[in-house]
């Protein structure tokens, strides 16, 4: 005598052993980087090293803009966020760093850190980087 199908089996989930996907899901797939960045014989902070060392150099960014050091700050800021970016690239995996895939990780990380960065080069007074057509930008917006 064959045993009754489980509630799984019989709501559409993949018998044991089968290779054929699943007519109804019960759970989700891990993102790409889920993967722990040290073994799990080390404790939690030491295993996300990554993210931690971005959101460490993040606050120290928005510390020394509060202390009335904008372009010191925003520069951190940005240099955190191209280092996430290279990160994400060169790691196999980065713990909680990884938000989506690496390629949008990648350039979503990448293309904020150059914006703050050439953002924090511009600040006013005594740019350190000029650009030529954002001063007529603002002389047209300011009017």
């Amino acid at each position: 005598m064959q045993a009754e199908p489980d509630a799984e089996q019989a709501a559409g989930a993949r018998p044991p052993g089968s290779r054929r996907f699943p007519s109804v899901t019960t759970d989700t797939a891990r993102p790409e980087g889920s993967g722990r960045a040290v073994p799990g014989a080390v404790s939690t902070p030491a295993r996300q090293w990554p993210m931690l060392s971005v959101l460490t150099a993040t606050a120290v960014g928005l510390l020394a803009t509060a202390l009335g050091h904008p372009r010191i700050g925003t520069l951190v800021i940005g240099i955190a966020l191209i280092a996430a970016s290279v990160m994400r690239r060169l790691l196999p995996s980065v713990g909680m760093l990884a938000v989506r895939s690496r390629f949008t990780d990648m350039i979503t990380y990448g293309l904020l850190g150059v914006a703050i960065t050439l953002l924090a080069l511009v600040i006013e007074p005594k740019p350190l980087l000029e650009v030529p057509f954002l001063e007529d930008a603002v002389r047209f917006t300011v009017r």
